[in-house]
C-alpha cells in the first residue's frame, strides 16, 4: 500500500492545517481520524468559513436560539459560537500540540475584519478572543495591515499566540517577522518566558496570480503593445504567486538563521513559520494541486480547503520544492516591471480587497444569525 502523500509532506517538515472548521467535525470521529490517518496537524477559521457553517446547517440553530433568549445580539451570539468551536477544536487537537513540543496542533481564530485599519480595537478584541478561548494552543488571526503589525507586536509581547494574516509583499512581511522578533526581545527583557510563544505568518498565495493574470492577460491582448511584450505577458501567466511565495521564504530563512534569532534560541524561542495560505487553484488552466506542490518546504505550513486536502491525499506527488527556480522567480518579478505592472500597487489591490471580502463575509454572518434567530425563536 502506497504511502498517503499527507502523511510523507509531515516527513518532509511541512504541517498540513485544515482551512475549514464546523461543528459536526469535532463532535463525531472525523476531525480525530483527519488527526491519526491524515497527520493533520492543525486548523484555520475565518468569517467566510463560519458564514457557510452557521448559515448552511442546523448544528447551531439551539446554541442561537438560547443566546438569544438571553439577549445577545448578533455579534455577541456569533463570537459564542466561534469560541466554542475553536476552543472544542483546541481541545482535540492539544494531543498533537502535546507530542510536538507546542509546534503544531494550533487553531485559529480571527479578530472582527472591520477593525482591520484599527490598532488599538484590534488589540482589545485579540485579548478578549484570546482569553475567552482559553487555551494554549489557540492563535488569533491578526490581519498584517499597516495598523495591524503594532497590534501583532503588543499582543505577541503579551504573550499570545498569533496568526498574521493577510500577507502579500515581502516587505510588510519582513515588518511582520522583525515584530515578532521584537516581541520575543521585550519579554525576554521583562523577564517572561517565550518557549511556548508560537506565531505564523500566513502568507497568501493563489489570489496573487488572480490579480496579476488578468493585467497579464490586458497586455498580451493589447495589439498596441510590440510582439516581444505580449508574448512576456503569456509567458509570465501563472507564475507570480509561486516567485513570490519562493522569495518571502528565502527571506524567511535569513531572518531564522540570523544571529537576532540565535540569541532568541538560546532562550528557548520557536522560528515564526511562514503558512501558504490561498493555496486552491481558482483559474482552472492550473492544475488543481499547482500551488501546493510548488511550496512544499520544511519548517513551514500550509493550510488547505478541504477539497484541496482531499485532492492532495488522492494525487499528491509530495518533494521540496521550494527552493527550485529561485533565479527564475527574481526573473517573473523584473518582467513584470518591464511590462508596467506595479508589484506594489498589485498587493495594495490584494489586500484592500482581502480586508472588503471578509468585511463583507462578516456582515453575511451576522444576517445569518439575526435571521436563524429570528426564525428558531418563532418555531
Amino acid at each position: 500500500m502506497s504511502q498517503n502523500p499527507l502523511q510523507r509532506l509531515t516527513e518532509l517538515g511541512q504541517s498540513i492545517w485544515y482551512d475549514y472548521i464546523r461543528r459536526d467535525l469535532y463532535q463525531g470521529p472525523e476531525l480525530r481520524r483527519l488527526i491519526v490517518e491524515d497527520a493533520l496537524r492543525g486548523m484555520t477559521s475565518n468569517p467566510t468559513i463560519f458564514q457557510q457553517a452557521i448559515a448552511a446547517t442546523d448544528l447551531y440553530d439551539e446554541d442561537i436560539r438560547r443566546l438569544g433568549e438571553q439577549g445577545g445580539s448578533p455579534a455577541a451570539i456569533f463570537e459564542a459560537l466561534e469560541v466554542e468551536d475553536v476552543s472544542r477544536a483546541a481541545d482535540a487537537f492539544r494531543p498533537v500540540y502535546e507530542t510536538s513540543q507546542g509546534e503544531d496542533g494550533f487553531v485559529s481564530i480571527e479578530v472582527g475584519p472591520h477593525l482591520a485599519l484599527d490598532t488599538e480595537a484590534t488589540i482589545v478584541e485579540a485579548r478578549r478572543l484570546w482569553k475567552a478561548c482559553d487555551r494554549p494552543n489557540v492563535m488569533v488571526k491578526i490581519p498584517g495591515t499597516e495598523a495591524g503589525v503594532p497590534a501583532i507586536r503588543q499582543c505577541l509581547g503579551e504573550g499570545i499566540n498569533i496568526n498574521i494574516t493577510l500577507l502579500f509583499s515581502i516587505d510588510r512581511y519582513r515588518l511582520v517577522m522583525a515584530a515578532y522578533l521584537e516581541a520575543l526581545e521585550a519579554r525576554v527583557a521583562a523577564g517572561e518566558p517565550v518557549d511556548r510563544l508560537r506565531s505564523v505568518a500566513s502568507f497568501f498565495v493563489s489570489r496573487v496570480d488572480t490579480n496579476v493574470d488578468k493585467k497579464l492577460d490586458a497586455v498580451a491582448a493589447d495589439t498596441g503593445r510590440p510582439e516581444p511584450q505580449r508574448q512576456l505577458a503569456r509567458d509570465l501567466r501563472g507564475k507570480t504567486a509561486i516567485a513570490n511565495a519562493r522569495l518571502a521564504y528565502r527571506a524567511y530563512k535569513e531572518v531564522f538563521s540570523g544571529e537576532r534569532f540565535a540569541q532568541l534560541r538560546t532562550k528557548g524561542a520557536s522560528r515564526q513559520r511562514p503558512l501558504w495560505a490561498s493555496t486552491s487553484t481558482k483559474d482552472p488552466a492550473y492544475p488543481d494541486l499547482y500551488y501546493v506542490e510548488a511550496l512544499v518546504a520544511p519548517c513551514s505550513v500550509d493550510t488547505m480547503p478541504r477539497e484541496t486536502f482531499e485532492a492532495y491525499k488522492d494525487h499528491g506527488n509530495p518533494r521540496v520544492r521550494i527552493g527550485d527556480d529561485l533565479d527564475r522567480a527574481q526573473l517573473v518579478l523584473a518582467g513584470l516591471a518591464q511590462l508596467g505592472i506595479d508589484e506594489s500597487e498589485v498587493y495594495r489591490e490584494l489586500e484592500e480587497e482581502g480586508v472588503r471580502k471578509f468585511a463583507d463575509s462578516y456582515d453575511k454572518l451576522l444576517e445569518a444569525v439575526e435571521r436563524k434567530e429570528k426564525a428558531v425563536r418563532v418555531a
